[in-house]
């Protein structure tokens, strides 16, 4: 079996997304095509009009793992339900990623501090609705 990758829908916002992630994570595009790009173009009635611009999927590296992206077939359509786990190096990783993702509208959740199972931990939801958990991984002692 392959790992899992998740696949995030952004109602219409996914460029905006990518290039905030680039910015807030420093993570890389690594493919990206737009509906008017698409060698099979969708079904009538699928794809609103006048989304030909917008992205009908993109794949983005951060760190080791790689997230799949799109705009969906409705500004309606959004992930939900999910948050995304980086474990960082240390808590000025955490507390420069956490600052950096609840930019512009962020919900800060949690704010980081140490827990029971994580020397230091921090959760927020950024402006697109995607919860992000960050946190140092325990050192087993």
């Amino acid at each position: 079996m392959t790992p899992i990758q998740p696949y995030l829908f952004f109602g219409g916002r996914c460029a905006e997304a990518l290039a905030f992630y680039q910015r807030a994570l420093g993570a890389q595009v690594e493919m990206k095509m737009l509906f008017s790009e698409s060698p099979d173009k969708p079904p009538p009635g699928m794809v609103p009009a006048g989304w030909e611009g917008k992205v009908m999927h993109s794949s983005l590296r951060i760190g080791d793992s790689v997230i799949m992206a799109s705009d969906g077939t409705s500004a309606t359509e959004k992930s939900s339900n999910v948050s995304l786990s980086l474990t960082c190096k240390g808590n000025a990783e955490v507390d420069k990623l956490y600052d950096a993702l609840c930019e512009g509208g962020g919900r800060k959740d949690m704010p980081p501090g140490k827990t029971f199972w994580s020397p230091y931990f921090g959760m927020l939801t950024d402006r697109f609705g995607i919860g992000w958990m960050l946190g140092v991984q325990h050192d087993g002692s």
